[in-house]
């Protein structure tokens, strides 16, 4: 098993007749892929990689109706309201790659989606894979090998370097999924981890976190309260940033004297999480996880 995508998946493409749209579409056909169709209004009829294109989500899902995933790279302006369209085609998982689309048009759509229970991965964010199966997003997929490590990263670089040390190393993932930077986000920490809980074939977690909001403490407070069903191993990037300057991503920002690095890995550790002081000491700490995983589940069940 895995969650959220798998060969299954069959997936449209909202934008793909722009640069990165039409570029990740083949990339994305390599790893095997399922994409029935692809949309950008005024270019229907026309084909990108040999993937019909439509004027509107509606067309594509009355000629392709097994789509049940969509792809945005549509630019900033126009990115809401093709994620409302998917919305109202009934797709129910939607993937925003697109970057710098203002908060308040975040919330309304991200509001939106919710009250038709859909899931959104993003905005902001490399999407997902499931190594051996599918790729729904743009990152490299040959740094990822099939396992049992679930990832789950605001970042999607360290996410991408994590995962090809955790290959390195023989650890394989089962899912990796890049929720994304922004201070608004669909699906967050505890709401993968608890896919992650439930899918048979993860084994661990690995959390890769960064400086601003509260996303990581949010999830220490959900494993304090229910516990570690399974191993959980985290990085904090951003130690050595200086407060009230923003760095790299939107949501990286400690202000008001929180978010710092230091608090959100005093918070994972207070909730049973090995936290790593170096991405590349991940590995190491996924193993000691693993083998003591004995005696996290005794602590998660109360017994000595």
């Amino acid at each position: 098993m895995a969650i959220l995508i798998n060969s299954s998946t069959q997936v449209l493409i909202q934008g793909i007749t722009g640069r990165e749209g039409s570029l990740h579409a083949a990339h994305m056909l390599r790893y095997g892929t399922k994409i029935l169709a692809g949309v950008t209004p005024g270019k229907g009829g026309t084909y990108v990689n040999d993937i019909p294109v439509y004027d509107s989500v509606a067309e594509a899902l009355d000629k392709h109706p097994d789509i049940n995933t969509s792809i945005i790279f549509v630019p900033a302006p126009s990115a809401p309201d093709a994620v409302n369209e998917a919305v109202d085609a009934e797709i129910k998982l939607i993937i925003v790659i697109t970057e710098r689309i203002p908060v308040h048009d975040t919330m309304k759509m991200l509001a939106y989606a919710s009250s038709k229970d859909v899931k959104v991965i993003g905005p902001n964010c490399p999407g997902v894979i499931t190594p051996g199966e599918a790729k729904v997003g743009i990152m490299p997929g040959h740094l990822f090998k099939r396992g049992g490590v679930g990832v789950v990263s605001r970042s999607g670089t360290l996410m991408y370097e994590v995962a090809w040390a955790l290959t390195k190393s023989g650890f394989g993932q089962s899912t990796a999924i890049g929720i994304g930077g922004d201070p608004v986000i669909g699906l967050d920490f505890v709401d993968v981890f608890k896919m992650f809980e439930e899918d048979q074939e993860t084994e661990a977690v690995v959390v890769i976190g960064e400086i601003g909001g509260d996303a990581e403490e949010r999830l220490a407070a959900y494993l304090r309260n229910k516990g570690l069903s399974k191993p959980v191993v985290a990085y904090i990037a951003g130690r050595s940033a200086p407060k009230g300057k923003r760095m790299g991503h939107a949501g990286a920002i400690i202000s008001l004297g929180s978010g710092s690095a230091e608090e959100k890995k005093a918070a994972l550790t207070s909730a049973g999480v090995a936290v790593a002081e170096l991405p590349s000491q991940i590995p190491l700490l996924l193993k000691n996880a693993l083998s003591t995983r004995t005696v996290i589940d005794k602590r998660r069940l109360g017994a000595k």
